[in-house]
């Protein structure tokens, strides 16, 4: 359940990231509340994953999956496509997840 959790928060983070873009320095509504509420979703349901997740494996991968997803998200909407040294960063934060969740003895499994 607490990767069902953090799945969540990865989600409303990415949601309420977008949206602060999109507020355009909070000065559209809808997405200004897109903000609130998709951080706040996000921080509830990180909490809620720390109680079966250690609480550095968790932020590793909310941050990790966090940033890949923004940098998808951001060349899909918003035309920001990521150079090659990017894209090489974005990889290795990827791996490093991976490896942090596969291999570590502190990963919940």
């Amino acid at each position: 359940m607490g990767y069902l959790y953090l799945a969540i928060a990865i989600v409303a983070e990415v949601a309420g990231t977008v949206a602060l873009k999109a507020s355009v320095e909070f000065t559209k509504l809808v997405p200004s509340i897109v903000v609130v509420v998709g951080y706040a979703t996000a921080f509830f349901f990180l909490a809620l994953a720390f109680r079966t997740i250690p609480v550095g494996i968790a932020y590793a991968v909310w941050g990790g999956a966090g940033i890949a997803l923004i940098v998808i998200a951001g060349a899909i909407l918003f035309n920001e496509i990521p150079d090659l040294p990017a894209i090489i960063g974005l990889g290795l934060i990827v791996v490093g997840t991976v490896v942090v969740n596969t291999m570590s003895l502190t990963a919940a499994h």
